[in-house]
């Protein structure tokens, strides 16, 4: 019994995986706009959304990304960002 007790305990933490996250930050590049680094967060938020609900990569799915909540001239500097926070995230990369 002790014997049975001594492996269950030792394989325990194989049963329960790692108990810690790894936590990435994704940062745009310094040389973008305002708009840009605000598009590129939230680019980067929308794809891990989609990661952690299995969701088929697409920016143009979310709504953020097709209606901009920046000012018009802002909205391509936005949305440059907001593609290239979305494709760090799905590619894996560690950011900037």
């Amino acid at each position: 019994m002790k014997k049975l007790l001594c492996l269950a305990l030792a394989l325990l933490p194989l049963a329960t995986g790692c108990a810690h996250r790894e936590v990435v930050a994704y940062a745009p590049p310094p040389a973008y706009s305002e708009a840009a680094r605000q598009g590129y967060g939230d680019g980067a938020r929308a794809a891990q959304h989609d990661i952690r609900n299995g969701l088929h990569p697409d920016v143009d799915r979310h709504p953020r990304f097709r209606n901009p909540p920046v000012p018009p001239p802002l909205r391509d500097d936005y949305r440059h960002g907001f593609r290239d926070g979305y494709a760090q995230v799905m590619h894996g990369g560690s950011g900037y």
